[in-house]
């Protein structure tokens, strides 16, 4: 079989690394890694991308998350504003902004905010808030916070852009191929309903199954938390083209509304824990998802045009890991990136590429704050 081809029953046993998931985290650090390995990516479903980050509708912006994340965000930008080129012929952010608002009685949490994103948002009065999102109800909100930088990312995008990287450096991607067992004596040995593989490196990618994939090989769990999040596509009022209209978030994150070609994507912001599994939405939490929005907006939801849930998975303390395992050689993790892993995929796919590979963080990276103890979960590690 020629190098860079999907054919589960001829592909190649024997590699330099295997990556287990070929989510955005699996693809884009398979991609790095590519092109100085021979790298298999592993996939459970028929196809890349069929859970988590195909159910995605990223915004790439600085002013959110932990510490870590913001720093991997800050040293994805370059990538994100890059010019178009052989493998991404459009760009890959437009423009959308991203207001918070409050209502009367979450003044303090509006505050706590602003004091969590500092300069990154423009503080709102109820008549500037009533300006920038047309669509709320008069007299809903008394104060905001506007992120004018905050984009949407086009994810399909990105996440081809990856797999286009990986199979052009000579990776072989392996569909259909659910790890069922794994054992190290010397080498990993992965074994899948696709056939056996053999590894001196395994890279656990495997998003809300990580945990999953850590127990098949005999290493103790982090605490992984799958948290379910429901999203609805419904019509905007008639007339309405909310095509410019920036992404509208509760100051508590108890909703969400965000325009979506030419439609409007509402979200409960639900984060309830969940087993790793085909995530469908929950009824109460569709019902939940309509009645806040109908309160927030002048809009009468008398339609869903589709409905979906996605998992997000969080590490206790909420950061990512990205880190060797100490007591298991050559089993690295690339976990828990909640729901942040599209915007971070560039920096921290390059960052874990190089501590597979023994390497140093690459000073990009660094400069923005990054360290290897933030990536193994031992602190924070970045630079106020």
């Amino acid at each position: 079989m020629s190098r860079g081809t999907q054919d589960n029953r001829s592909a190649q046993p024997a590699f330099d690394c295997i990556v287990i998931g070929a989510g955005i985290a699996g693809a884009s650090v398979a991609a790095e890694l590519a092109a100085g390995m021979r790298v298999a990516l592993v996939e459970r479903e028929s196809q890349p991308g069929y859970h988590t980050t195909g159910r995605s509708a990223a915004l790439f912006t600085a002013a959110y998350g932990p510490p870590v994340i913001r720093a991997l965000t800050r040293a994805s930008a370059a990538f994100f504003a890059g010019p178009p080129g052989s493998r991404l012929t459009a760009p890959l952010l437009r423009e959308r902004g991203v207001l918070f608002v409050a209502r009367a009685d979450q003044t303090r949490s509006l505050a706590a905010l602003q004091d969590e994103l500092g300069d990154v948002v423009t503080p709102l009065d109820a008549a500037g808030v009533g300006r920038t999102a047309p669509l709320l109800r008069k007299g809903f909100a008394v104060a905001g916070l506007f992120d004018a930088r905050a984009s949407d990312i086009d994810v399909h995008a990105l996440h081809q852009h990856y797999l286009r990287a990986f199979k052009s450096a000579g990776g072989v991607l392996i569909t259909r191929a659910e790890v069922t067992g794994m054992e190290h004596s010397a080498r990993w040995t992965v074994r899948t309903s696709a056939g056996a593989l053999t590894a001196p490196v395994v890279v656990n990618a495997a998003g809300a199954w990580a945990d999953e994939i850590a127990r098949l090989a005999g290493i103790a769990p982090r605490g992984l938390v799958p948290k379910r999040r429901t999203a609805l596509i419904v019509a905007p009022p008639p007339g309405a083209v909310p095509d410019d209209w920036p992404m509208v978030v509760d100051a508590d994150e108890e909703f969400y509304l965000k325009p979506d070609a030419g439609k409007l994507l509402i979200s409960p912001a639900d984060a309830d824990p969940s087993p790793p599994c085909d995530a469908q939405p929950e009824e109460l939490q569709v019902a939940l998802c309509i009645d806040r929005i109908e309160r927030a907006f002048d809009l009468n939801v008398r339609r869903i045009d589709s409905k979906w849930a996605g998992l997000r998975s969080f590490l206790p303390g909420g950061c990512p890991l990205a880190a060797y395992d100490a007591e298991a050689p050559g089993f690295f993790w690339l976990a828990g990136q909640g729901g942040y892993g599209i915007q971070t995929a560039p920096s921290l796919a390059r960052a874990a590429a190089s501590l597979i590979q023994g390497q140093p963080l690459p000073e990009d990276i660094v400069r923005h704050g990054v360290s290897v103890a933030a990536l193994a979960g031992t602190t924070l590690g970045v630079l106020a």
